[in-house]
């Protein structure tokens, strides 16, 4: 069962990993143009603005996986083709509308995030790599589903290391600022898409089988691909209002310097966080394969060992901040900055989250792969709800107490309640369990 978790959570942990990664590129290239506190600040706007976007529509990675996984360890491979035809097509759905909606999405976005003219024009140049970004989120979440993490890592660090080559290029050898950043993004995103395309006809091309158009459209499973993704989409809705929020509220109180220590040390919580969905992917397709096998005794097996990878990457991450996160924080930054002594101080200050924040991450985290595997989102989207409610009872409720030690104590324990909510609701596990026995 290790080797199994291990052959799906390694690449993923791989290709997850270049993600932080190209984020802290891109604040070392922002922590190294002009007034680094400011352009670190609007750059995590931008940022945010994005991840607003993409994660709203992480819905159709995760509702193909859990599907796929189950139609795959149920032998179904006419199945596993129509549900990637499903994928696509919704993919391409949402990513034109993106596009064509891009004004009203831009303008909103920038009068909430209070962003400036540099974030619009960052926003305006990165649109253009949201359909392919969005195409990525189906096929890696079919690929996910047929149990295979080597091509989503190939691609993934494809994506990155152009992403990182071209950020460099654009924005400090053409000197074209954060904007060289975004469209850095559109070419990354769309060589990402075509290498993930080739792939998947060299390795998937003897599986796959003709398409039908009936069965892909056929009411059946397409109201079970609905009835999940609409769980997710209020799911991962939520989870986008908390992130967003915290750089809004970042951003909203008057202090540059809190802005950008906020962003860099969500950088580090991003790092834990992308290190742990590795396990939650592997939870998240052998749950979807046992609970398609009707494999009980595999089932439980494999949320155990999940469960206890999960913990030792929170310890792992916890033993690198408290050693090194004054010199990770260092890298954003040129050694140059007059605020180079004022981020860290002020950073010294928050540090204490960061370290709780894996250990209170990690189970909610994996219990989410889970929950996506054996396709029980109801309970991922009404635990959400209730732990997002309380991420903004406890914010209000403290700010004028203990200012931007309120907002990190409102995520912290965001991480906690949907933890405990959705082992409850789960009727502590019985329910994923009963799915694999029917």
């Amino acid at each position: 069962m290790n080797r199994e978790i291990f052959r799906i959570a390694v690449p993923n942990i791989i290709s997850n990993i270049t993600v932080p990664l190209m984020g802290i590129a891109s604040m070392f290239i922002a922590g190294h143009i002009g007034n680094s506190t400011h352009t670190i600040g609007m750059l995590a706007i931008g940022v945010s603005i994005f991840n607003f976007i993409y994660w709203n529509c992480s819905f159709i990675r995760m509702g193909t996986s859990g599907l796929t996984a189950q139609a795959f360890g149920a032998g179904n491979y006419q199945e596993t083709s129509n549900m990637l035809a499903r994928a696509v097509a919704v993919s391409l759905l949402v990513g034109v509308a993106v596009l064509v909606l891009q004004y009203p999405l831009g303008e909103l976005s920038l009068m909430i995030m209070n962003g400036d003219e540099s974030v619009s024009d960052y926003f305006y140049a990165r649109i253009w790599a949201v359909p392919a970004g969005i195409m990525l989120f189906g096929l890696n979440g079919w690929f996910t589903g047929m149990q295979n993490a080597v091509i989503p890592m190939c691609t993934s660090i494809v994506v990155n290391v152009v992403h990182v080559l071209c950020s460099l290029w654009f924005a400090l050898g053409l000197g074209m600022g954060i904007v060289g950043i975004a469209y850095a993004s559109v070419v990354a995103q769309w060589t990402g898409l075509l290498v993930s395309a080739v792939l998947l006809f060299a390795v998937f091309g003897k599986t796959l089988r003709k398409v039908d158009l009936h069965e892909v459209i056929d009411m059946r499973p397409m109201r079970e691909f609905f009835r999940v993704n609409a769980d997710i989409i209020v799911r991962t809705f939520c989870i986008v209002c908390v992130y967003t929020f915290f750089t809004a509220a970042s951003s909203h109180m008057g202090d540059s310097v809190i802005l950008a220590v906020n962003a860099m040390l969500m950088q580090l919580f991003t790092l834990f966080s992308y290190m742990n969905d590795g396990f939650a992917y592997a939870a998240e397709a052998l749950t979807g394969r046992f609970v398609g096998a009707r494999d009980v005794v595999s089932l439980r097996r494999c949320i155990k060992r999940c469960f206890a990878w999960t913990l030792v990457t929170a310890l792992v991450s916890i033993g690198i901040y408290v050693g090194w996160w004054q010199e990770i924080l260092s890298f954003f930054m040129s050694r140059d900055t007059t605020d180079a002594e004022a981020i860290l101080a002020t950073a010294h200050r928050y540090i204490g989250w960061v370290m709780a924040i894996p250990l209170a991450a990690a189970i909610p985290f994996t219990m989410d792969g889970m929950m996506v595997g054996a396709t029980l989102t109801k309970i991922m989207r009404n635990s959400m709800l209730l732990s997002t409610a309380a991420y903004f009872a406890i914010y209000y409720g403290l700010r004028g107490v203990m200012g931007n030690d309120a907002l990190w104590l409102a995520f912290t324990s965001y991480m906690v309640i949907r933890g405990v909510l959705q082992f409850f609701m789960s009727h502590r596990m019985h329910d994923l369990f009963a799915r694999a026995g029917k």
